[in-house]
C-alpha cells in the first residue's frame, strides 16, 4: 500500500495541534505549586483538576467520532482549538480552584475532540511515516510546556503568564483552522493500492478492465470495490470507494457498536496507554526503591524512557512505510512485553534501565498504528467513529489503571511494577489479535 503526499500545509497544522495538545499537560505539572499556594489549596487537589479534564477528554473524543461527518474536520478542528484557547485564557484569569476546575472542563472538551478529529482524517490521509510523526510532536509539547511555565517563573512573571501565552498559541491555531476548513474536506492522501493484474469475471472467468469494472471492450458497469467482492463474493458497483470519498449510505451507530472488533480494539488502547502513562509514572519509584539507583541516574533513566518514545516514533514512522503497518506493529508489541521482562527480573538496576528503553522504543509506533489501521478492523464506513470510541478508551485506561496500580505497588511492593507490565503487555497482544479477527461489518 502507498500513500499519497499530504498536503504540506494541512500536516503543519497537524503537527502544531498535537504540539499544542502536549503543552497544558507540561504546564501543569511546573505550576501546580505555585497555584495551590496562591489558592490556599492542598497538593492533592491537583486530583480534582485532572479528573475535570479526564471527563471533558473523554466525553469529547468520544462524540467527536459520531460527530464529524455532520461537522467535518475543519469545522471540528477550528471550534475544538478555540475552545481549548478560551479554557487557557479562563486558567491565566482564574480566581479560584473552582473556576479552575471548570475550566479543565473545557479544556478537555477542546483537546479530545482535537485529538480525535485529526486522528480520524491523519488515519485516512497521513499514512504511516506522518501518523508517527504527528503523535511525536505531542511528546515534543509535553516537553516544551515544563520550558514555557518555567520561564515566566523564573521572571516573576508568575503561573498565569504561562497559561496566556499558551492560549495566545492556541489562538492563533485556531485561526489557522478555520481559514483552512475547506482544505480538510479531501482526503486525497490516503492510502492507494498498488497496481496489479485485471480481475476475472466471476461467473464466465473473462478478464475485467481494471477501470469500468466490467468485461475488457464491453459496456462499464461501475468500478469494482475489493474490499465489497471479499465480504460479498460477488463485484459491487463502488466508486466512492475506490476513489477514497466517504460512504453514500450512512451507517447506524448501534451497527457500528454491535462489531466486536470495536470493542477489542477500544481495550487495546486502554490497555496500550495504561502501560505507557504507568510505566513512566512509577519507573524513578522502582528504580530508586526497587533497584537502589541514585535518584539522579533514576531521573536521567525516566528521561530515556520518554526520550526513547519520540525517537521510536521518528525513526519508525520511516520503517512502517518500509515494512507494513502490521509487521511494524505486531514486532512492537512483541518488544514491548520483552521490554516488560527486562524490568520485572530481579537484575541490577542497568537491566531495568534497559527494559524501560526497549519498552519506550518499542511502544513508540504502537498508538498511531493502532489507529492507522482502524479500518482495516471494523471497515472504512466505521472507522471515524470507533477511532473517537478508541480515543475514549485511552482517556479511560491512562485515568483508571495506572490509579489502581499505584494502590497495589503501596501496598505491597514497588517490585511489582515489572510483573504487572508484563501481564498487560501479554493482555495488549490477546486484545489485539482479537480484533484484527473482525467480521464483515452488516450495513457494508
Amino acid at each position: 500500500m502507498s500513500v499519497a503526499p499530504p498536503r504540506p500545509a494541512l500536516l503543519l497544522l497537524a503537527y502544531l495541534a498535537f504540539v499544542s495538545l502536549g503543552l497544558p499537560d507540561g504546564l501543569l505539572g511546573v505550576g501546580w505549586p505555585s497555584i495551590s499556594a496562591e489558592f490556599g489549596v492542598p497538593t492533592a487537589a491537583v486530583g480534582l483538576v485532572l479528573t475535570a479534564g479526564t471527563i471533558g477528554y473523554l466525553t469529547s473524543s468520544v462524540l467527536a467520532g459520531f460527530t464529524l461527518a455532520r461537522l467535518g474536520v475543519g469545522r471540528l478542528l477550528a471550534g475544538s482549538t478555540l475552545l481549548a484557547s478560551l479554557a487557557l485564557t479562563g486558567y491565566a484569569t482564574a480566581p479560584a480552584l473552582t473556576v479552575l476546575i471548570c475550566c479543565a472542563l473545557v479544556l478537555g472538551l477542546g483537546s479530545g475532540a482535537v485529538d480525535s478529529g485529526l486522528n480520524a482524517y491523519a488515519a485516512g490521509a497521513f499514512g504511516a511515516r506522518h501518523m508517527n510523526w504527528m503523535h511525536a510532536f505531542f511528546g515534543l509539547g509535553v516537553a516544551i510546556g515544563p520550558l514555557v511555565m518555567t520561564a515566566m517563573l523564573s521572571t516573576g512573571a508568575g503561573w498565569r503568564w504561562g497559561y496566556a501565552v499558551t492560549a495566545a498559541a492556541q489562538l492563533v491555531l485556531a485561526t489557522a483552522f478555520a481559514l483552512t476548513v475547506s482544505a480538510w474536506r479531501d482526503r486525497t492522501g490516503g492510502p492507494t493500492s498498488p497496481k496489479r493484474a485485471a480481475p476475472a469475471d466471476h461467473t464466465t472467468g473473462a478478464p475485467l478492465d481494471d477501470t469500468t469494472g466490467g468485461p475488457v471492450g464491453h459496456p462499464a458497469r461501475g468500478p469494482v470495490d475489493d474490499a465489497a467482492v471479499a465480504r460479498h463474493g460477488r463485484p459491487v458497483d463502488d466508486a466512492s470507494a475506490r476513489a477514497g470519498a466517504p460512504e453514500p449510505a450512512a451507517v447506524r451507530i448501534a451497527e457500528t457498536l454491535r462489531l466486536p472488533a470495536v470493542w477489542f480494539g477500544a481495550l487495546a488502547f486502554a490497555i496500550y496507554v495504561a502501560i505507557e502513562v504507568s510505566a513512566g509514572l512509577y519507573a524513578f519509584l522502582l528504580l530508586t526503591e526497587g533497584r537502589g539507583l541514585p535518584a539522579t541516574v533514576a531521573g536521567l533513566s525516566v528521561s530515556g524512557y520518554w526520550g526513547s518514545l519520540f525517537v521510536g516514533r521518528v525513526v519508525q514512522g520511516l520503517v512502517a512505510e518500509r515494512l507494513g503497518t502490521a509487521r511494524v506493529l505486531r514486532g512492537s508489541l512483541l518488544g514491548m512485553a520483552a521490554g516488560a521482562v527486562l524490568i520485572a527480573l530481579p537484575a541490577p538496576g542497568w537491566v531495568s534501565v534497559a527494559g524501560l528503553v526497549v519498552l519506550g522504543f518499542a511502544a513508540a509506533p504502537v498508538f498511531p498504528l493502532l489507529t492507522l489501521s482502524t479500518a482495516e478492523r471494523v471497515g472504512r464506513q466505521h472507522a471515524d467513529r470507533v477511532i473517537g470510541v478508541q480515543i475514549g478508551a485511552a482517556g479511560i485506561g491512562a485515568a483508571l489503571i495506572p490509579a489502581g496500580l499505584g494502590v497495589l505497588l503501596g501496598d505491597t511492593s514497588v517490585r511489582l511494577l515489572g510483573p504487572v507490565l508484563t501481564v498487560l503487555a501479554v493482555a495488549l497482544l490477546v486484545a489485539h489479535a482479537a480484533a484484527a479477527r473482525r467480521t464483515a461489518a452488516p450495513a457494508d
